[in-house]
């Protein structure tokens, strides 16, 4: 048994040893329990977590759920790859998604100031609410206030649970750690609306006329005239407004954040960390897996996107690079210059025979001799070369495979599904399907 084929059985049984060493995500069984209701995806940035989310809910749809994805992701591959022009704050039918069982498929974008609008209209009288939306710190706050998008993203998925329209609910979370900055939500408002900050502001208003008067001029002029200095006379004035007309309001914040805080930590609730399988989109993975079980937030498992194979593994990157070194050199992969030898000697007797019989010349002969020797030439150049895109295929693979098992030998625990590379971006349903078809697989054609 040669070295190289000792390699190549070696590098099978690690295959498989990796492969038995992290359980297999059943994608399809989350799917089809009627218990799931809410799955989040979630991960870093660019490791393909809209498309997951996108494929996930058009597989659900056609096995008979009725599902809609809500996406808080800014990029807009979403809407593309459903065929619907624009998504935005309602949800909208998916058309093309067979239905057979009795599935639908409904897409949505978060409209973070929509939704913070629809809070006011819903929870306050005609006339406050028309002072709130018009009011200047209230459409900052609407519009960029840190954390804001987060708790909308809450808010939104409370309302689309509580409707009852839809079985499965899909959320596409935003790039990065801010992924998991939801979790924190509830309680960064509650900070927020409980803090002295606030609490100064809405004095007066408690207070009431004179005597609310009274108590900001004599009891805190001195922070508000320090306030005044560093926020601006008007711009204080219209938090003051803005706190006083959301006074009643702050309640219902904190206790609906809290309330989509335990939907997410329900049993009926999966999380699907996102990642490739490269260093960094890995160790982001690892940082949501250990937040998500701090958080006591229930785990699916791990998909890992645009994973490398090869249909070809049998030959090692080694054994490749070797072959096109001996190509290059004018031999022949494992005979050196034996058969070259012997293709110049055919290539002599052709011109022998051609000026024996008489149909040539001497000089065509030669041109024939030399035009074979040139495509023999250009096959060995492409064969060369393809041998060494090869090796790199297969050097890729097995980077990523080590950096896979790291993750694994660390949380060994978490289930994976694989998704093999694709050549192009998916930007239609039958991507989708096809993106769907691979998870539910959990390994890639060729691993």
């Amino acid at each position: 048994m040669t070295e190289a084929t000792t390699g190549t059985k070696t590098g099978a049984r690690t295959d498989a040893a990796r492969m038995d060493a992290a359980p297999r995500l059943p994608v399809d069984r989350l799917l089809d329990d009627r218990g799931t209701r809410i799955i989040v995806c979630c991960g870093a940035g660019g490791v393909g977590k809209t498309t997951t989310a996108a494929a996930l809910g058009v597989r659900a749809a056609e096995r008979g759920r009725k599902v809609v994805v809500l996406t808080i992701d800014p990029a807009r591959r979403l809407a593309q790859s459903m065929g619907i022009d624009s998504l935005d704050n309602t949800p909208r039918r998916v058309k093309g998604v067979d239905g057979a069982d009795g599935g639908e498929l409904h897409a949505m974008m978060l409209d973070m100031k929509r939704t913070f609008d629809e809070i006011v209209e819903g929870h306050a009288d005609a006339e406050r609410a028309e002072a709130i939306l018009a009011n200047p710190f209230y459409q900052s706050l609407s519009a960029g206030f840190a954390g804001t998008q987060e708790y909308m993203a809450m808010e939104k998925l409370g309302q689309l649970r509580a409707r009852e329209d839809w079985d499965l609910i899909v959320v596409d979370t935003p790039p990065s750690r801010s992924a998991l900055d939801f979790l924190d939500a509830p309680k960064r408002l509650g900070s927020f609306l409980d803090g002295k900050f606030i609490r100064v502001l809405m004095a007066p208003a408690k207070v009431g006329g004179r005597a609310g008067m009274k108590f900001l001029n004599v009891g805190m002029s001195l922070m508000t005239g320090t306030l005044s200095k560093l926020m601006g006379a008007s711009l204080l004035k219209d938090v003051q407004t803005f706190v006083a007309a959301m006074d009643t309001m702050f309640g219902g914040f904190r206790t609906r954040a809290d309330a989509t805080f335990r939907l997410l930590q329900a049993p009926g609730t999966a999380f699907l960390v996102v990642a490739a399988p490269e260093p960094d989109a890995l160790r982001e993975a690892a940082y949501f897996v250990e937040r998500l079980a701090a958080e006591k937030m229930p785990l699916a498992g791990l998909v890992l996107n645009r994973v490398h194979v090869s249909g070809a593994d049998q030959l090692s990157a080694e054994r490749a690079l070797a072959a096109a070194e001996n190509l290059e050199e004018g031999g022949i992969v494992d005979q050196e210059s034996g058969n070259a030898g012997l293709r110049d000697s055919a290539a002599e007797a052709d011109a022998t025979d051609a000026g024996a019989g008489g149909g040539g010349t001497e000089a065509d002969a030669d041109a024939e001799a030399n035009a074979d020797a040139d495509a023999d030439a250009d096959v060995d150049e492409i064969t060369a070369g393809l041998l060494r895109l090869h090796a790199e295929r297969m050097q890729v693979i097995a980077r990523e495979q080590r950096t896979r098992d790291r993750f694994t030998s660390l949380h060994p625990e978490v289930a994976v599904a694989e998704v093999a590379a694709l050549p192009g971006d998916v930007h239609d349903l039958a991507g989708l399907r096809a993106i769907g078809e691979r998870l539910a697989a959990g390994v890639p054609a060729g691993a």
